[in-house]
């Protein structure tokens, strides 16, 4: 016996079997159970979502021997014929083969004869948008007002495209595209059922590619067999699609949160020796940051597969992933027109490592910076206040009101520099933090951080208990690694829980951001036309609208 392909093989029978399509279902069936059977039905929706196979089940439950019922019986000899394809009564129409008005009104002559085996002469019109305007004209009357003893079935993918006195002659039912968890149920209960062992995230990558067709999905499935060896793996389905897992573009978001841009590149040529399509590769990239932005909101929206993406999500903001995402959506958009794909692809990760949320700027700028630069400490507030470079820039903006610091002003780095420190013992624990190149919950835990004591290759820090929690192996890595390299040394860190008794670096650099604020508050309140500007409207400064941004920005 010949091989039936799964898409014919496992085409539903009857209305029960249809995946995805309930609200059509019951429409449906409620119809042929009540005997409230229109004359002109409209299914419409995507390819592969069950529009013909819906009008064939539908005319088997009108012709069926045992009576009209939504469950045909399948075995008398009406339902057996048009499951194969040659009962009489069922005229199956392929509009885009049959558009001219000749063929239209050769196909209608028959209409007023009686059907000749079954209930109902039933005409089943697939691609209807297809037929001309003089085939649609043919149509109307007969569309309307057709013999009791005819049903009309049509069949389209583009219904913008019918007439609309075509469409106010049809029930219309539009057939959604069909979710990817019931594609891989289905697919999962057909395998079961033809005994082919298959892994669920091949199945997975299957459904998104079928993008909400069944048909398709099982095509791609028949495939996968195949190149499976009787087998649908996770690893030959990829090769097979060409697509990537998205653990190979972890490594690219890890890059781009560490800002390497070397690692970065590393990355891409390590996918391009893979063979790998850079269109697919940057809707992986999508996909994932779509999930880092999902396990933010609630961790536990993802399966298990993705889990490996909670601590990948906590090390981003949620301003970042959204800057990425957007990006990267632009970027597909734009790939087609890249010299080649690999060189597009690594245009858009360069505009994500360029473009990054302001909230980020600061932490960027000091991960850029050499681990043994000599730091600057803190100058005393008093000479910090009274330098006259410190005096801030008052600038009237729209819609709020902005100051812009000088460079050595800047309330992260406020400072003057220490007489010829010699080695990484003379810095302050706060211009050790601000040259780390950290950030995410590493950068927030060392931040909140005071030295206790740095003996023997142990560096003890203490963090109080709220920051303590935030403290996981990969957090506790990234700290050592980067305090290894700082001291260049091999160092270990060890954590103790308590209220810090010196001011951590963060709250050091709140403090200086509050004092900077208030002084540039100040100049702009002394400003001689926000003075006018009070005296003649009445007007009052909002404290709130007063922002610190980099002058040089």
């Amino acid at each position: 016996m010949a091989y039936q392909v799964l898409a014919r093989k496992w085409r539903p029978r009857i209305f029960e079997e249809v995946v995805g399509q309930s609200h059509v279902l019951q429409a449906l069936i409620n119809a042929l159970n009540n005997n409230r059977l229109h004359h002109a039905y409209l299914f419409s929706g995507t390819r592969g979502v069950g529009k013909t196979t819906l009008g064939r089940i539908f005319a088997k439950s009108l012709n069926c021997e045992n009576g009209v019922s939504a469950k045909p019986c399948g075995v008398c000899t009406a339902c057996t014929e048009i499951d194969q394809g040659r009962f009489v009564d069922l005229l199956e129409v392929d509009a885009a083969s049959r558009t001219k008005v000749d063929e239209t009104r050769e196909l209608l002559e028959n209409v007023q004869y009686s059907p000749t085996r079954g209930r109902f002469k039933v005409y089943l019109i697939d691609e209807v948008h297809m037929l001309t305007t003089h085939s649609f004209n043919a149509l109307l009357k007969t569309l309307e007002e057709p013999p009791p003893h005819v049903k009309f079935i049509l069949a389209t993918t583009d219904p913008q495209k019918l007439p609309v006195t075509i469409l106010s002659r049809c029930l219309k039912f539009n057939l959604k595209a069909i979710p990817q968890e019931l594609i891989v149920e289905h697919m999962q209960y057909v395998l079961e059922q033809e005994e082919v062992p298959a892994e669920t995230p091949a199945l997975k990558l299957i459904a998104r590619s079928a993008t909400g067709s069944m048909r398709d999905a099982l095509s791609l499935l028949d495939q996968a067999i195949a190149h499976g060896n009787g087998e649908v793996l996770d690893k030959t389905v990829r090769e097979m699609l060409g697509t990537i897992d998205n653990r190979d573009v972890v490594g690219i978001i890890e890059a781009l949160v560490a800002r390497d841009s070397q690692g970065l590149l590393d990355q891409v040529q390590r996918l391009a020796s893979q063979g790998v399509v850079f269109s697919s590769v940057l809707s992986e990239l999508v996909s994932v940051l779509h999930l880092l932005a999902l396990a933010q909101l609630s961790p536990a929206a993802l399966d298990d597969d993705d889990s490996h993406l909670l601590e990948l999500s906590k090390q981003l903001g949620a301003e970042d992933i959204q800057l990425y995402y957007q990006i990267a959506l632009l970027g597909q958009k734009d790939l087609p027109l890249a010299p080649d794909p690999r060189a597009g692809f690594e245009m858009v990760l360069m505009r994500m490592y360029a473009f990054i949320p302001d909230s980020s700027v600061e932490q960027s700028q000091l991960a850029s910076k050499p681990p043994h630069t000599p730091a600057a400490s803190r100058a005393p507030q008093s000479q910090a206040a009274n330098s006259p470079k410190n005096q801030p820039e008052a600038r009237l903006t729209t819609p709020a009101l902005t100051t812009r610091p000088s460079a050595q002003s800047q309330p992260a780095q406020a400072a003057v520099p220490r007489s010829n420190p010699t080695s990484s013992e003379d810095l302050a624990w706060e211009s050790v933090v601000n040259q780390l190149p950290l950030a995410g919950l590493a950068k927030q835990v060392i931040s909140n951080s005071t030295l206790l004591h740095r003996k023997n290759g142990v560096v003890t820090l203490k963090v109080n208990a709220n920051n303590a929690k935030l403290i996981s192996p990969s957090v506790s890595e990234r700290i050592k690694q980067a305090l290894s390299q700082f001291y260049n040394e091999d160092v270990n860190v060890k954590f103790e829980e308590g209220e810090p008794e010196a001011q951590t670096p963060a709250a050091i650099k709140a403090q200086l951001h509050e004092e900077a604020l208030s002084d540039a508050v100040k100049a702009i309140e002394s400003d001689p036309n926000v003075i006018a500007m009070k005296e003649t409207f009445s007007a009052t400064l909002d404290p709130r609208s007063v922002k610190l941004v980099d002058k040089n920005s």
